[in-house]
């Protein structure tokens, strides 16, 4: 069929023309990796305060292993334009009360049967469930520059065949949690598909997965994220988002004197 005619595809037309073109022209065609990166954060991150239910299930060697309902309230911090993220447990009964505070390096435990408010430690925000607190909510290019962007096939979470950058960020100033990160962005539609986290050691962490992706808020945002634990390979944790909701959050919910009075709201 003659190329260029009504009936030859888009997709063939675009692969034509790009052929055609000269390298001067791609390279001003093609966006720069933190260019990919800002539009990939705009689809994980609402731009107003909101807060949503996550369930997160963890499996050890395939079996269910415990389960956590958590309500998390989020809003961006005008001065860093990074999401602050107050953490309330909801279920099992035995840690309902009990609040984490997630703003950036910095995490604060509250639990209301001691009355006590514990910093926790830089190490103990890089594992455990403490980490997986603000997969949703991070503008990644405020806190790493993305220094190559490639295009790389990869398997999603549902074992289909996706056509992606591969981004390699470094951390680009100190609140960044994690010293490196490779992010996978589908070339298509800017939907985060995957993204390995290092540790300044250099050791891999642990590999998040986003997929169930539906319109909420406004956007088009992942509703569950698997998450494959790299320290400790037989653990594996799916997180499930839903209720989201906008809401008027107050500053004074994200200041670490102000926990204890949470606990009755």
């Amino acid at each position: 069929m003659p190329c260029g005619t009504s009936e030859t595809p888009a997709w063939r037309r675009r692969e034509v023309l790009l052929a055609l073109a000269s390298p001067a022209l791609l390279a001003q065609a093609a966006p720069s990796a933190q260019q990919i990166l800002v539009t990939a954060d705009r689809v994980r991150n609402g731009g107003r305060p909101f807060s949503t239910l996550n369930t997160l299930t963890e499996y050890r060697n395939g079996a269910v292993a415990s389960t956590l309902a958590l309500r998390i309230y989020s809003k961006l911090d005008a001065g860093t334009q990074q999401y602050r993220n107050l953490v309330r447990y909801v279920a099992p009964a035995a840690d309902a009360g009990k609040i984490m505070l997630m703003d950036g390096r910095l995490m604060w435990f509250y639990d209301p049967s001691s009355s006590a408010t514990v910093r926790v430690s830089p190490q103990q925000r890089l594992t455990g469930q403490a980490s997986n607190g603000d997969v949703l909510t991070v503008n990644l290019a405020k806190d790493y520059a993305a220094k190559t962007a490639k295009r790389e096939q990869v398997v999603d979470a549902d074992r289909a065949d996706r056509a992606c950058w591969r981004l390699d960020m470094t951390a680009a100033n100190d609140r960044a949690v994690y010293a490196r990160l490779e992010h996978w962005i589908d070339v298509a539609s800017s939907l985060p598909v995957k993204t390995k986290y290092y540790a300044d050691s250099g050791r891999l962490l642990k590999i998040v997965y986003y997929r169930a992706y539906q319109t909420v808020l406004g956007g088009t945002r992942p509703l569950e994220a698997i998450i494959l634990d790299q320290i400790d390979n037989r653990l594996t944790t799916k997180m499930r988002f839903s209720d989201f909701q906008a809401a008027d959050i107050p500053d004074a919910w994200f200041q670490r004197d102000y926990l204890p009075h949470l606990g009755s709201r």
